[in-house]
């Protein structure tokens, strides 16, 4: 300061430097000064002069102070002072003292004029981004609220420089991480800067981790209850998120929505919230807002809702909503932000349903809110929000309106009178003296109407006692007495308000409605009324009523049934006409759609009106007076004649789509008839296969059996060779051996073909078994029993093929048979007659040798009879089962015939059903020609359905 203190009282005798003068040396010693210290300290008396003489320093030591910031960037306090001054000369953040006495010198257009000086050098503000890096505490804070500053005024353009920075959103990012709080305070305001209106750095922004850092920030401050730190997050966190798809994306992905709960946890005593406190919970309902706004694509806003119903978070507001002690204005916007989470979401519509306010007794959330929507004594933004409410949970919910229209029904009203239902809520603020209760009460009724015309039949059941003595009147009734009497009920609030709260629930529940049209014509006052409110002369105010007479007296015309003969359609026209005028009545219909509320009403679901007397129109109610109008007004230019022919095409069109029902039907149950049998010949075949793999297991094993017979008559032979003494001895005794060993192979032989006759025995009876298990399996379908039938008679002529070989080979077994019983007995007669001569002159040995081999024959003998036994009785079961083989090939036989013939009735039957279809298509292609020519739009659905009509044929062809 001693430098400075020698620049401002040099001359103590002359006159003293002017601010300018002063500045300028203070420049030159900035520019001119080798030592360090002299340019620290003319950097100093700078900042010091920036605030009082801004616009001086500003335009003469700029130049000079970016230089400091290039050369100087090793000593951290002259960067520090440079960008002090920087910083007071860019921001227009001055004190109000300042404010008066530099208002001259306009300060808003100075802050803007320095930053675009400072900017038009990007490398500026890639160097001031580089010392965002520095920790130095003198350097890090000063770039922070420099940068800060530029972006406030020239956000476009820095937010430019620094995204095609290398880095430059990174640096930024971590000043969040920053442990000194001011230096991450200030941090969080520059991001709230580099953000706003720029999707790309905010997408940059969330993916730097922003979203985990900032709730750690608000959850360290205490949440709702913390300062304005959590205010500054919160807002951040609204750039990052709104109007921004894919950061709301990652949000709900990144599971950040379940953080959010605690934010809302409040007590039981929620009285002496401080302003800070109600600020924050207020920002943080509209970030929830955020997230399931309507304006969102629909897929995310569902998939966000469905997130805060599982994780809690929509249980936790409807705490909020019923708790006691809550400020009038997080109220009101507690109920907005349930109203947009609950918004079409079936589930959270379910739920909010069953939510009951802690009253003794407990009441639905929805007839307490109802309560204060239809008490005029409530503010009119909180009555306006519950509006909005109930519309939300009617959106798409046709459950929750017929619950809401069956508490008007006479069979569910409570006669006891303990509890008040909605829908006697809503009556009552239907038919009272506030004009905003009967306005929000009409909207309300119309919403639990909207497309739903089963409800509006329904609603037409209510019956309503209005006094005393007189009969009960209809609620359809009672609604256009009011209507017809408006001007002479006295009404606190604006009459016309009411009457067109009456009206666009009149036109809601009549349109699209033959039925309900029917009884509003029925009521002969009820036209008269609407054409004299058109035909008359009224002023401005009057004129939107009059339009929306236009509108139901047009409903009336399209959507009448002609079921009345004095209110035929050609009779309401031809009224028009000579009362109205055509012309007249279509520029009154149109003063709906130009008035400036409807406007404003068109553009947004929610309900937002400055005053009550705004109060006028419906967002749903905007969409059906844009859809109706056009039609309306060519109903009304329709002669006659065309009426007729579009009622013929329309009856014609009726009876197509009945029969072309009715065909639809019948296809569909063949359809469904023929992939059941789909599914069965699947079955089969799986069955058929595992019977195929069990018989090549069976072949296997019989394999096994060959191989090991093999090995037992090789070891046979062996044996054979210790009986040769044997053999001898029978040579001896006139007996050849070879005439023996053949004996005896042909025995084994015998044997072996025995055993293999078994064993094909043993697989017919299974396969028998087999095939009668699936004809009692599949016998109960006529396509499954064809299939049986067939693969029944195949099987049924091998295994007649295979019988006839097996009784060949059993003739011949039983011929080879018959023969060597005769050889044996030869065999047997040579031995006696050998064995006589020879008893005297061989000794005892040779005699029990011959006893013992004549006893071994006889044993094979009877071993050979009992085989011959058991043959003949296997020859019988064999008869056996091929008769009953027979007659299961008879019957199949029969049932394949009897389904031929149904078959072919079927295809018959389809033929039939094909011409007639056709003879139906030309005939509705001839009456959509008709209509075409007469101008009417025709849906052409003819595509489809012939193409529906091919894939169904070729389904029938592919079966055949």
């Amino acid at each position: 300061m001693n430098f400075l203190r020698g620049v401002m009282g040099g001359q103590s005798a002359g006159a003293q430097p002017s601010g300018a003068e002063t500045i300028q040396k203070l420049c030159d010693r900035v520019a001119s000064s080798t030592l360090l210290d002299d340019r620290r300290d003319a950097v100093r008396a700078l900042k010091s002069l920036s605030k009082k003489y801004r616009l001086e320093v500003g335009f003469q030591a700029m130049e000079h102070l970016i230089n400091v910031l290039q050369t100087d960037r090793s000593d951290s306090e002259i960067i520090g002072y440079a960008l002090d001054t920087l910083c007071n000369i860019v921001s227009n953040d001055l004190e109000e003292e300042e404010q008066e006495e530099n208002s001259q010198k306009q300060v808003d257009d100075l802050g803007r004029q320095f930053t675009e000086i400072f900017i038009k050098q990007q490398e500026n503000v890639t160097l001031l981004l580089t010392f965002l890096e520095e920790f130095d505490f003198h350097v890090r804070w000063p770039g922070v609220k420099l940068l800060t500053s530029l972006l406030k005024q020239q956000g476009p353009q820095v937010q430019q420089i620094i995204l095609v920075s290398p880095m430059g959103v990174s640096r930024l990012m971590d000043l969040l991480a920053d442990s000194r709080e001011v230096i991450r305070n200030d941090g969080v305001l520059l991001l709230q800067q580099l953000t706003k209106s720029n999707a790309a750095i905010q997408k940059i922004v969330a993916f730097e981790n922003a979203f985990e850092r900032l709730l750690d920030i608000v959850t360290d401050e205490g949440n709702s209850d913390g300062g304005i730190v959590v205010e500054d997050c919160l807002l951040l966190l609204q750039n990052l998120l709104k109007n921004n798809n894919s950061n709301q994306n990652f949000f709900k992905e990144g599971s950040y929505i379940q953080r959010m709960k605690p934010w809302f946890e409040v007590g039981d005593d929620n009285s002496g919230w401080s302003a800070q406190k109600v600020t924050n919970l207020h920002l943080m309902l509209q970030l929830v807002r955020v997230l399931v706004s309507p304006t969102n694509p629909p897929g995310a806003t569902s998939s966000c809702q469905k997130t805060m119903f599982h994780c809690g978070l929509l249980q936790q507001l409807c705490t909020i909503l019923m708790a006691t002690g809550v400020p009038a204005d997080i109220l009101t916007e507690t109920i907005n932000t349930v109203s947009e989470v609950i918004r079409g979401c079936q589930i959270n519509q379910d739920y909010f349903a069953s939510v009951n306010a802690p009253s003794n007794p407990p009441r639905p959330a929805i007839v307490v809110l109802l309560m204060s929507m239809v008490n005029e004594r409530q503010p009119f933004v909180l009555r306006c929000a519950v509006l909005y409410c109930f519309q939300c949970y009617l959106y798409k919910n046709q459950k929750g309106q017929g619950e809401i229209v069956s508490t008007l029904l006479p069979s569910t009203i409570d006669a006891t009178g303990n509890s008040v239902s909605a829908g006697q809520l809503l009556c009552g603020g239907l038919f009272s003296t506030d004009s905003v209760s009967n306005w929000c009460a009409a909207v309300a009724l119309a919403h639990a109407l909207q497309e739903n015309a089963t409800l509006k039949e329904q609603l037409l059941r209510v019956q309503l006692a209005t006094s005393i003595g007189n009969p009960p009147v209809s609620l359809l009734q009672q609604c256009t007495n009011i209507l017809s009497q408006g001007d002479k009920i006295d009404r606190r609030g604006s009459k016309v308000q009411t009457r067109v709260g009456l009206l666009m629930l009149l036109c809601t529940w009549l349109s699209d409605c033959p039925i309900a049209v029917t009884h509003f014509l029925h009521n002969s006052a009820n036209i008269p009324f609407l054409t004299g409110q058109i035909a008359e002369n009224l002023g401005e105010e009057e004129q939107l009523v009059q339009g929306l007479c236009a509108l139901l007296l047009g409903i009336c015309i399209y959507y009448n049934d002609n079921s009345l003969e004095n209110c035929r359609k050609e009779k309401l026209k031809q009224l028009i006409e000579k009362r109205i005028g055509k012309e007249n009545f279509i520029e009154k219909l149109g003063f709906i759609s130009k008035h400036e509320l409807y406007s404003r009403a068109a553009q947004k679901p929610q309900p937002s009106f400055s005053s009550p007397d705004h109060m006028m129109f419906d967002h749903e109610f905007t969409k059906l007076v844009k859809e109706l109008e056009g039609i309306i007004t060519k109903a009304i230019y329709k002669s006659s004649e065309e009426d007729k022919q579009e009622e013929e095409v329309k009856k014609s069109l009726e009876q197509h789509d009945n029969i072309v029902t009715h065909y639809k039907k019948v296809i569909r149950e063949q359809d469904q008839q023929l992939e059941e049998l789909k599914q069965k010949v699947n079955t089969l075949k799986s069955q058929n296969e595992q019977l195929q793999t069990a018989v090549t297991q069976q072949m296997s094993q019989i394999q096994q059996h060959k191989d090991q017979y093999n090995l037992l008559k090789v070891q046979l032979g062996k044996d054979n060779q210790h009986h040769s003494s044997h053999s001898d001895m029978l040579q001896m005794n006139g007996i050849q051996p070879e005439e023996i060993s053949k004996l005896r192979q042909e025995i084994e032989e015998l044997k072996n073909k025995h055993e293999a006759l078994q064993g094909q025995l043993r697989e017919k009876d299974s396969v028998i078994e087999n095939m009668k298990s699936l004809q009692s399996e599949t016998g109960t379908t006529e396509h499954s029993s064809q299939i049986a039938a067939s693969a029944g008679l195949e099987q049924a002529n091998e295994l007649r093929r295979e019988l006839e070989a097996l009784r060949i080979q059993i003739q011949s077994q039983s011929s080879d048979i018959s023969k060597l019983q005769s050889e044996k007995q030869e065999l047997l007669q040579q031995m006696n007659t050998a064995s006589v001569p020879a008893l005297g002159d061989n000794s005892a040995i040779t005699a029990a040798k011959n006893s013992e081999l004549e006893g071994r024959l006889l044993q094979e003998i009877k071993e050979l009879k009992s085989e011959v036994k058991t043959l003949s009785e296997e020859k019988a079961l064999l008869k056996q089962h091929l008769d009953s083989i027979n007659s299961t090939v008879a019957v199949l036989q029969d049932e394949k015939s009897k389904l031929h013939q149904e078959v072919t009735e079927s295809k018959k039957e389809q033929d039939d059903l094909l011409v007639l279809l056709a003879d139906q298509d030309q005939k509705i292609l001839a009456l959509k020609n008709k209509l075409k020519e007469l101008g009417e739009p025709v849906e052409d659905e003819d595509d489809t359905e012939s193409g529906d009509q091919g894939d169904e044929d070729e389904d029938g062809e592919e079966e055949d």
